[in-house]
């Protein structure tokens, strides 16, 4: 069950348990306890907690759980010790091994989890065994790509990224568990350019997994592997690439955002607005507005 039982007594976050708060300053407020979830799909779920005057109870799952703490101090007890994680560090743990977590300090806690079934993981390594990694906390540049995966858990997961989601977990927690790393095998040019084409042309359109693997003629997790590898970013993201593109066209041209958004092939313009701020670095509307400007002074 990935929302464990959670336990009210505040008696519990209270104490410090021999960790060294240093300068930290107790507060007699707290932020309220919330727990949020992005959207789920292909068994792979993700969710942000805050806990301040509630802990988990000792539970366990039967996927692969890997947490980055994004506030506080966050303590849990996992194969028989006690683990400290600090806000930028992540903590891995292995399908149905127990664990609890509670907050090291009065101020609470607060950490962003990814979900990933181990079917998905073992399929990702061509049916390899599962990695485990026997030191739960690590530092996010040595599991980057993996960190990297909880930046936005508001982004909906498809059959493409689910794919590359599922490709970046086993490689990292492969290289975090201390065995050889997969040798980058040859590219397969055609094959991923042919992938990469077939994406351009229809950027609009929800290709599947199924459909990108009947193209190229390799199946999901070596295409996802093999497009990085040649292009440096995931199909999915190639793609979603291409729709910012058109969107940002029919921005210029003088459609709505609502029409942009709709002609890309966006969800919605929520959706929109996120990925065109990611490849941007500004929202749709101030985007229009600047062009809109600078048109105007031209003219002048």
């Amino acid at each position: 069950m990935i929302t464990p039982e959670l336990s009210t007594t505040s008696s519990r976050l209270a104490a410090p348990g021999g960790i060294d708060i240093g300068g930290l300053t107790r507060v007699r407020h707290h932020r309220p306890d919330s727990i949020r979830f992005g959207p789920s799909a292909y068994g792979i779920e993700r969710l942000e907690v805050y806990l301040s005057t509630s802990a988990f109870e000792p539970h366990r799952h039967d996927t692969y759980a890997i947490g980055m703490t994004t506030a506080g101090i966050q303590t849990f007890h996992y194969r028989g010790s006690r683990h400290t994680c600090l806000p930028g560090q992540l903590h891995v743990l292995h399908p149905d091994e127990a664990h609890d977590g509670a907050a090291g300090t009065e101020t609470g806690f607060g950490y962003r989890m990814l979900y990933i079934p181990p079917e998905l993981v073992r399929e990702a390594l061509s049916g390899g065994a599962l990695p485990f990694v026997s030191d739960p906390i690590q530092p996010v540049p040595a599991a980057g790509r993996i960190a990297s995966l909880l930046s936005d858990i508001d982004e909906p997961i498809n059959e493409l990224n689910s794919a590359d989601i599922a490709v970046a977990v086993a490689d990292g927690l492969v290289s975090l568990s201390g065995s050889p790393e997969r040798r980058p095998a040859a590219i397969d040019v055609r094959a991923v350019e042919l992938a990469r084409d077939y994406l351009a042309a229809h950027a609009r359109e929800q290709t599947s997994a199924s459909v990108l693997e009947q193209i190229a003629g390799s199946d999901r997790f070596t295409i996802a592997r093999q497009f990085r590898w040649a292009f440096g970013t995931s199909p999915d993201r190639y793609r979603t690439s291409r729709r910012v593109a058109l969107a940002r066209a029919a921005i210029e041209s003088g459609q709505s955002l609502a029409e942009a958004a709709s002609e890309a092939g966006f969800a919605d313009q929520s959706h929109m607005t996120r990925q065109f701020k990611r490849t941007y670095g500004l929202t749709p509307g101030r985007w229009r507005a600047i062009i809109g400007d600078s048109s105007r002074t031209t003219v002048t």
